[in-house]
């Protein structure tokens, strides 16, 4: 049935479960295919965590194949998710900054590797259980459309991928909100129905981020250093600098007798700057390595809506042109904690325009 197969990435979810039966339903040539990206979690955490990409994970999602018949595999993708997601990972937080190992995931592993090997076996389509839309504008190109349900959008994570990529892509789930997939999935009798869903980080299960890198350096991470405020002045010691991020305010060691809150991390210096939470706003803040989804260049002047955060709201802002790969967002009212790693995703409408990694304000 030629344009009709679709390789589904099943993370033994709910969510990518009923994925795989719409698609199903459709009348797509359906395959379901687990992606051993991480596998050396003891079972009790696999448990207990509901992972996405566990020995647990492949055996909820094979059931499920069975369950709507269709054939389901696992692929090995280990090495790219170590190169591409946790090596990732561990370098940023040395830099200072805060990096969002889903939307790397996402671009290289997800849909990069998977893409390749699924095209390369005569597959059409793949497709994942993200609540969000692909579709193909007028203009020809191919955007992320927001999910009918603003409680479980996932656009955010997903502005990274590539025209090439969209274009062979589904994503029925956005068409549907949360409470609709469980009632599918109870309609049909999966065991998955009310599975929870898998923690944000996966390879970090007890939520130790310093504790990782500390182990995937070998005990070479950066030493306790100065908290600085925001003129120079020595405020305390400090435990190194992966143990913080911009915009924090619990868990930092040190009482001046009024809430501070991080506001910048200078890797150079081995300094935490703490301020006042009027500091940790920014009217500002720039970003490079950019993607273009719905348009296909920013005009300078342009006004868009920016998420700072995978939670953010969403702000209006004013994108400059400061380089050619290089853009500054002015925004109209201060934003929170601008924080260097994250992404910056720009939205026109419903629909994801492009992005870029955040350098600073």
């Amino acid at each position: 049935m030629s344009g009709r197969k679709v390789v589904v990435g099943m993370s033994g979810g709910v969510d990518s479960s009923v994925a795989a039966y719409l698609l199903k339903e459709q009348g797509y040539e359906v395959t379901g295919v687990t992606m051993q990206i991480w596998q050396d979690m003891p079972d009790t955490l696999q448990e207990e965590e509901g992972g996405c990409c566990g020995l647990r994970a492949a055996e909820d999602a094979r059931r499920v194949a069975n369950a709507i018949g269709i054939p389901h595999y696992v692929m090995n993708f280990k090495q790219e998710f170590r190169e591409k997601v946790m090596d990732y990972f561990t370098a940023e937080y040395l830099r200072g900054r805060t990096p969002n190992p889903c939307i790397a995931c996402n671009r290289y592993v997800k849909w990069e590797s998977l893409l390749k090997k699924s095209l390369a076996l005569g597959a059409d389509y793949i497709a994942t259980g993200h609540y969000a839309r692909v579709e193909r504008l007028e203009t020809g190109r191919y955007a992320i459309r927001n999910s009918v349900t603003a409680a479980k959008d996932q656009t955010y994570a997903l502005y990274n991928l590539t025209q090439e990529q969209l274009a062979h892509t589904k994503m029925p789930v956005g068409e549907f909100t949360k409470d609709q997939i469980r009632e599918i999935a109870e309609k049909l009798g999966l065991a998955v129905a009310h599975k929870k869903d898998s923690q944000e980080i996966c390879f970090i299960p007890d939520h130790d981020y310093a504790g990782f890198i500390d182990r995937e350096c070998g005990g070479c991470v950066p030493p306790p250093g100065n908290f600085v405020s925001p003129q120079g002045e020595i405020l305390g010691k400090h435990r190194g600098i992966t143990h913080y991020t911009v915009g924090q305010r619990k868990h930092l060691g040190i009482a001046l007798g009024f809430p501070v809150f991080v506001t910048k991390i200078r890797p150079a210096t081995n300094e935490v700057v703490l301020g006042t939470d009027a500091e940790v706003y920014a009217d500002r803040l720039y970003a490079n390595q950019l993607n273009f989804m719905a348009l296909p260049d920013f005009t300078d002047g342009m006004e868009l809506v920016a998420k700072i955060r995978y939670y953010h709201a969403g702000s209006p802002c004013v994108v400059r042109r400061t380089g050619e790969d290089e853009i500054c967002c002015e925004f109209k009212e201060p934003v929170r904690a601008v924080t260097p790693g994250q992404a910056v995703v720009l939205y026109t409408g419903d629909y994801v325009a492009g992005g870029g990694t955040i350098t600073g304000c």
